[in-house]
């Protein structure tokens, strides 16, 4: 399948550009502008360019009366502080799935299905490494090709960069100025891994792991690595801040439509075709263990600094910024949810702050680089209140087996925060904003475009959850036997037991 769709896309591609056609390098840089890269290091700016100045200290224009500028080359390459920050917060994102989610999600499930959530997160991380290589990483951020129908084009990027072409420590100035490409490349591979994992607490205890593999390849290619391009990528058609043709000028500092709501609505659509687990409604599902559910919850919270700040892709005031935030919205959420917990049932449970610091980590994902401090604590009451209520009241009520509640969490927190991005994000605390924003931000009409990001995120979702998971089901199938499941996926699909006692 893997190698199918990768022959189809690649008739899409273009060809490379010959030698011929570079333009020629520009000359060396004077000591003075390479004392000019320092600061710009230092700041976090871009280097190798600084106005062109007349006598009397007054920018050259050029004939369409724009600021002219002089470029040069530098003998800098990485900026050491930003690329280890960089290499930091991958390893800290890798860090929310393996072990922080499985050990999260692996509390919750019974103990006979601890293992097969292991496994499910180690399969995942195994299968998007893979794919990311081959051509997830240029599909989701290389610009898209100029021979692709007119359709595609903001959608999926071209296959230049399959297989890591060119993908090396140099930077790619269109993403980070001072981290080596490479590792920009594998702190995205993070959020691509961990976004199809959070759909596994949905269907958890009840899908086959062959099911669950072929449903994982599918889902990235024809939902993730579309909604990254749309959102994150330089051409992107939903990537507002940067990208001044984009057709939605929707913002998204850290993933916010593209983690959590493809993952949450996606989960819900999953869980609905795959159908209830044996005896719910009658059977005991509660946590085999919330120790271990509490240990998960702190190491996402840890590792949620580097998902968080690091999408600033460098160790600046926009990622101190992300930290601050990201440390307050949680921190309210998490009180905020076990506070009402002891209203309605009088008791404030571990599992209630674990669910709260969470979807604190959620809703404040899409803001944390645009939001102030204050932003941040409106974020998380939002986070501990709307999301508590959609797992108490609304998931009752419909009826449907969410079963570790993906789809309250992650799809109804992603939207609020998504939402109240547009309302909350502050110019001052993130000058992009006014690049190509200025006006919607001025005229309070940002969230608008948010509102148009959000739809377009569940409409790919579920169309395309649909389409892939009834192809499983009617091919390989989905869900093992009834013994099976009775007797547990540990032993079933893998022929081990978490706990030998």
């Amino acid at each position: 399948i893997c190698c199918s769709l990768l022959l189809g896309l690649s008739a899409l591609g273009f060809p490379a550009a010959h030698a011929d056609d570079a333009p020629p390098a520009p000359p060396a840089g004077t000591l003075e502008q390479r004392v000019l890269d320092l600061e710009a290091y230092m700041n976090n700016g871009s280097t190798g360019t600084t106005p062109e100045l007349d006598k009397d200290g007054k920018p050259v224009l050029d004939k369409d009366g724009n600021p002219k500028n002089i470029t040069w080359t530098s003998n800098l390459s990485i900026g050491p502080g930003h690329n280890a920050w960089m290499m930091t917060s991958s390893a800290l994102v890798l860090f929310m799935t393996l072990p922080g989610l499985a050990l999260f999600y692996g509390g919750l499930v019974r103990r006979k299905n601890v293992l097969s959530v292991l496994a499910q997160c180690l399969l995942i991380t195994g299968i998007v490494s893979i794919l990311w290589w081959i051509c997830g990483y240029s599909i989701a951020f290389h610009n898209s090709a100029d021979n692709y129908p007119a359709f595609l084009k903001g959608i999926i990027g071209g296959l230049d960069q399959s297989f890591f072409k060119g993908v090396t420590s140099t930077p790619n100035t269109g993403y980070s100025t001072w981290a080596g490409e490479n590792v920009f490349a594998m702190f995205q591979l993070m959020f691509a891994i961990i976004t199809p994992a959070l759909i596994v607490g949905a269907i958890a205890e009840r899908v086959k792991f062959t099911a669950i593999a072929v449903f994982m390849t599918l889902w990235m290619f024809l939902v993730y690595f579309p909604m990254a391009h749309m959102v994150w990528g330089g051409d992107g058609l939903m990537n507002g801040v940067w990208n001044a043709t984009a057709k939605i000028h929707a913002i998204d500092f850290a993933g916010g439509t593209v983690v959590h709501m493809t993952s949450g609505y996606s989960a819900l659509v999953f869980a609905l075709i795959v159908g209830k687990r044996l005896g719910f409604g009658t059977t005991n599902f509660a946590p085999h263990s919330v120790v271990l559910c509490m240990v998960g919850t702190g190491m996402l919270w840890v590792g949620w600094y580097g998902f968080n700040a690091g999408s600033a892709c460098a160790a600046d005031v926009i990622a101190a910024n992300a930290f601050t935030t990201t440390t307050l919205a949680t921190a309210f959420a998490s009180f905020v949810w076990a506070a009402l917990e002891f209203i309605f049932k009088k008791k404030a449970s571990v599992l209630g702050f674990c669910s709260g610091a969470v979807a604190g980590l959620v809703v404040i994902t899409p803001a944390c680089g645009f939001v102030n401090s204050t932003g941040a604590a409106w974020i998380g009451l939002a986070a501990g209140a709307i999301p508590f209520f959609a797992v108490t009241f609304l998931k009752p009520l419909i009826g449907y087996d969410d079963a570790l509640d993906t789809f309250g969490v992650h799809a109804i927190g992603g939207t609020t925060g998504a939402i109240l991005t547009g309302i909350l994000a502050d110019p001052a605390v993130n000058s992009n904003l006014t690049t190509n924003l200025k006006d919607l931000i001025a005229n309070h009409t940002l969230v608008y475009e948010q509102l148009k990001a959000v739809g377009v995120t569940i409409a790919i979702s579920v169309v395309m959850t649909t389409i892939i998971a009834y192809f499983v089901k009617f091919t390989i199938g989905l869900r093992p036997t009834p013994e099976q499941e009775s007797q547990g996926l540990d032993i079933a699909d893998h022929g081990e037991e978490g706990y030998i006692l």
